[in-house]
């Protein structure tokens, strides 16, 4: 197992940390059936659309 060589500052954690740690805006794609945003890898929720297949039924 390695010995540590030199002690990490507070400063440099606290910014490896923040940069880990920061909140991002979440991703949207537009679905290819009904062209409403919807989340990637995802069921499409206005239409019940994906891969190619409608999986979930939704009642018109």
């Amino acid at each position: 197992m390695g010995v540590q060589q030199h002690r990490r500052s507070k400063a440099r954690n606290r910014r490896r940390r923040a940069e880990i740690m920061k909140l991002e805006a979440p991703k949207f794609m537009e679905c290819p059936q009904c062209h409403e945003l919807k989340k990637p890898h995802a069921v499409c929720p206005a239409c019940g659309y994906y891969k190619n297949r409608v999986v979930i039924a939704k009642a018109e």
